[in-house]
C-alpha cells in the first residue's frame, strides 16, 4: 500500500478513468525532467510515482551510461496516465510497475498484456526470495523490478506520545487505551486521510494479517479454490475493529474529506497522535516534521494475543521496461544497475523499506527495527491486493471503506461486494 505497497500501490493502484489518464499526461508532460550525464544511444523516459523520486533521482545520477528524461506525478495519475499510454502503444522506455497482480498496473496484468519486457537473465532476478517471486514474475519470468519491502504500521508523533503518557502498544487492548489517552489530551489519535482512495486499505491491511492470516496463513490459496471468502473470515472482524476507531472518536472529523497531504501533515504537526501508514511514505512526514526524529512507527498490533500479531509488509512498488521501447537494451541495462547491490540498498534507504537482498553494507532505517521480529519470524504477510486476481477487488475495498466510514453500508454488503468482485472472470 501496494503493495505499494505506495506501498504501495496501490488508488495507490486505483484508476481514475480514461478522462483523468489524459489529464494526467499533461501533468506529467509540465513536470519537465531530470537530466543523467553520459551518452547512451537515446535517451530514456522514466515515470514514476512521487514517492519514488528521492530513490530515482539519486540513482539516475549516479548512472552515467544513458540519458534521462524524468518524470514524477500522485500514484492514482500515474497509474491512469501510464496504462492509457502502454494501450496506446508509446509507453516510456522505464515506467512504474506495481508488484504482484489485482491492479490495472501491476506487474502480472501488464504482462499477460505482452507490455513488459522480460528481465528474468539479470542476476539480480535471480536472488528474488522464493517467497516474493509471485510479486516479480508470471508464468515463470520476471518482469519488474524492486528494492525490497515495506511494512504497514503506525507513524506516530513522539511529542504527543509523550505529552499522553504512551508508548507502542503490544496488543489491540493496548493500542485502544493509547487512542484513549491521547483524545483525552485533545489530540486527534488517529489521523486518517480517506479522501485520497489508497489511504483507505491501510486500517485493514494493518489489521487482517492478524484477524485472518494468523489464523489461517492458508487463506489467499483457499480464496483462490473458493473454498472461503471475505464475508465469512476475518476480514469482518477486521472491519468491526475498524468501525470501532470510528464509533470511539479516534479519527478526525470527515475521514473522507480528508486527504493523504492533510493526514501526513496533523501527525508531524503534532495536531494528531499517528496515521496507519505504509513506511514508503515516510520521507512524506518527515519532511514535514520539525525534525524526522520526532517520528517513530510501531506495528499495529490487530489481537490481544501478542503471539497472533501480525503485520504485512509488501513489495515495493518498482520500476518495468516497456516491450515496445525503442530503446530496449539501455533500458534493461539501467534495470540491471539498480539490481547491484549498493543501489538496491540505497534506493531501500530512500523509501525506508527493508532490502530485496541484503549484505554488510545493508542499513535498516531505526524506526522500522520494531518490525524485523515479524519479518524474519514468519509472522508477516504480502498487501493483500498483491494475491488478487483481478483489478477491480482493490477500488471496490477503497469505496466500500468510503462507504462504511460514510454510514451509507454495512459490513456484511461491503464483503459480499468485494466476494462478488473478486469471483468476477477478467
Amino acid at each position: 500500500m501496494t503493495s505499494s505497497l505506495r506501498t504501495a500501490s496501490l488508488s495507490r493502484r486505483g484508476f481514475l478513468g480514461l478522462g483523468g489518464g489524459v489529464a494526467a499526461m499533461g501533468a506529467l508532460a509540465a513536470c519537465g525532467g531530470t537530466t543523467g550525464t553520459g551518452g547512451g544511444a537515446g535517451t530514456l523516459q522514466l515515470v514514476g510515482v512521487a514517492d519514488q523520486q528521492k530513490a530515482v533521482d539519486q540513482l539516475v545520477k549516479a548512472y552515467t551510461r544513458s540519458k534521462f528524461n524524468v518524470s514524477f506525478a500522485p500514484t492514482d495519475q500515474v497509474q491512469t496516465s501510464v496504462r492509457t499510454r502502454l494501450g496506446a502503444g508509446n509507453a516510456p522506455d522505464v515506467h512504474v510497475v506495481f508488484p504482484g497482480n489485482g491492479s490495472a498496473m501491476s506487474m502480472v496484468q501488464i504482462s499477460q498484456a505482452g507490455l513488459l519486457a522480460d528481465l528474468s537473465d539479470q542476476a539480480w532476478a535471480k536472488r528474488v526470495p522464493p517467497t516474493l517471486k509471485p510479486a516479480f514474475q508470471n508464468d515463470g519470468k520476471t518482469y519488474a523490478y524492486s528494492a525490497g519491502s515495506s511494512v504497514i504500521g503506525a507513524v506516530y508523533n513522539k511529542k504527543v506520545f509523550q505529552e499522553a503518557e504512551v508508548e507502542p502498544p503490544a496488543t489491540w487492548s493496548e493500542f485502544l487505551e493509547v487512542c484513549e489517552k491521547i483524545k483525552a489530551k485533545g489530540r486527534t489519535p488517529i489521523a486518517l486521510g480517506a479522501q485520497t482512495p489508497w489511504v483507505t486499505q491501510l486500517i485493514t491491511y494493518a489489521l487482517v494479517p492478524s484477524t485472518v492470516y494468523a489464523k489461517n496463513p492458508r487463506f489467499d490459496e483457499q480464496m483462490k479454490a473458493g473454498s472461503v471468502s471475505f464475508a465469512n473470515s476475518g476480514w469482518t472482524q477486521a472491519l468491526e475493529m475498524y468501525l470501532e476507531l470510528q464509533k470511539r472518536g479516534f479519527f478526525n472529523g470527515n475521514p473522507n474529506g480528508t486527504t493523504f497531504e492533510q493526514q501526513t501533515a496533523m501527525v508531524a504537526t503534532g495536531k494528531a497522535g499517528m496515521a496507519i501508514q505504509v513506511s514508503a511514505v515516510l520521507p512524506d512526514f518527515r519532511k514535514q516534521a520539525a525534525s524526522p526524529d520526532d517520528l517513530g512507527m510501531f506495528p499495529v498490533p490487530g489481537a490481544d494475543d501478542e503471539n497472533q500479531c501480525w503485520i504485512p509488509a509488501g513489495v515495493v512498488v518498482g520500476l518495468g521496461v516497456s516491450a515496445r521501447s525503442k530503446n530496449l537494451d539501455e533500458a534493461k541495462a539501467f534495470l540491471e544497475f539498480l539490481g547491484e547491490q549498493k543501489n538496491m540498498n540505497t534506493w531501500a534507504e530512500a523509501v525506508a523499506c527493508v532490502p530485496l537482498t541484503r549484505d554488510a553494507s545493508s542499513k535498516i532505517d531505526p524506526v522500522l527495527e520494531s518490525f524485523l521480529p515479524f519479518i524474519d519470524g514468519s509472522k508477516a504477510v504480502p498487501f493483500m491486493d498483491q494475491a488478487w486476481p483481478n483489478a477491480e477487488v482493490q477500488p471496490a475495498h477503497f469505496a466500500a471503506v468510503q462507504e462504511l466510514l460514510g454510514g451509507r453500508t454495512t459490513i456484511p454488503k461491503a464483503l459480499a461486494k468485494l466476494d462478488e468482485t473478486y469471483r468476477k472472470k477478467s
